[in-house]
């Protein structure tokens, strides 16, 4: 069984540490595998590319880079700061997000 994580892809998240932090950025993806997301803005990267069908003269991309999600903090949609992410069940009987500082549920 895969353990839960805080953070799904389309959250708003903040860095809290690292070169980028206090940056905040869409989560584009999340690999499950190495416990990293790739969010956007953050942790950016050059890479040097050959000439292909997407880039016809190659050259230096820059792209983002994996970071890993301890280093990463759910930004609360009532307030916009980060926040602490707990779980309890809502009135249906479904387990939900709940951000720690205002209680709101985050969808």
């Amino acid at each position: 069984m895969q353990k839960k994580l805080n953070i799904k892809k389309g959250d708003t998240v903040q860095v809290i540490s690292g070169e980028d932090v206090g940056k905040k950025g869409r989560v584009l993806e999340i690999i499950r595998k190495t416990d990293r997301a790739i969010v956007e803005g953050v942790n950016i990267i050059k890479k040097h590319t050959k000439p292909n069908t997407e880039h016809p003269n190659g050259g230096i991309v820059e792209k983002e880079a994996p970071i890993h999600i301890s280093n990463l903090m759910l930004v609360d949609p009532k307030t916009g700061k980060a926040t602490r992410v707990g779980r309890r069940l809502n009135e249906d009987g479904k387990l939900v997000r709940y951000s720690k500082k205002s209680g709101e549920e985050i969808k």
